[in-house]
């Protein structure tokens, strides 16, 4: 490991750190099942989409760094905003590229054997019910041979709903449910859209039972 890649890791280390100690004093937050994240090889991490605050409370679930997609324009700033970024696991997608330029970067992410976080629900959502999702977590995963893990996150709508701009402290609960294995082509070949297809109703199903599950031990 390159003496750039060490201080990347140290820098994720510590906002993880500081992240993890902010949802405990603020939270109260507990994580249940992490035992269900791969200690090795790539994985999709799938969570349910209530509130911005996801994409930081996913980031205790695991010691180890995971990637999150990026707007590209993220990275047209200061260099060492972009820098900082990437260091804590983003990668830039220039915005309105079709949805394979995106899957395409994904599929190289975990081919290196990095850990990769996609909301299958795509942007924020509201309410009790998860709805249609997206298939792009279970393509990837069908494409490369790995799992995917679905997470229920509770309380996180009520600590910062769409459109509020303060935190309101409140128990938050994440439940992480067992992987569920993809179906990889023998040949290596793309994925069949039944395997996709199969793999995002399995998702769909074990993200509302988490997030259910979530929701009533946060009492939320």
């Amino acid at each position: 490991m390159s003496v750039g890649d060490r201080a990347s890791l140290g820098l994720y280390r510590a906002v993880r750190g500081l992240i993890a100690g902010l949802a405990a004093l603020l939270f109260r937050m507990r994580i249940e099942g992490a035992k269900n994240i791969p200690s090795t090889g790539a994985f999709v991490l799938a969570p349910v989409h209530r509130s911005n605050l996801d994409f930081a409370l996913v980031a205790p679930i695991t010691k180890r760094r995971m990637r999150y997609m990026g707007k590209d324009s993220l990275w047209k700033g200061p260099k060492i905003f972009g820098a900082f970024i990437s260091a804590l696991g983003a990668f830039p997608v220039h915005r309105g590229s079709a949805d394979r330029e995106a899957l395409r970067r994904c599929i190289e992410v975990v081919e290196r054997g990095e850990p990769l976080v996609l909301f299958p629900e795509g942007t924020r959502k509201s309410g009790p019910v998860v709805e249609d999702i997206f298939e792009g977590a279970a393509y990837v995963a069908t494409k490369a041979g790995i799992p995917v893990v679905p997470v229920g996150i509770g309380g996180s709508e009520r600590a910062m709903p769409k459109g509020a701009k303060m935190i309101k402290p409140g128990r938050i609960v994440i439940v992480v449910g067992a992987a569920l294995e993809a179906e990889r082509p023998a040949d290596g070949s793309r994925p069949s859209r039944r395997a996709t297809h199969e793999l995002t109703e399995r998702l769909h199903k074990e993200l509302q039972r988490l997030f259910d599950e979530a929701q009533v031990k946060a009492g939320a």
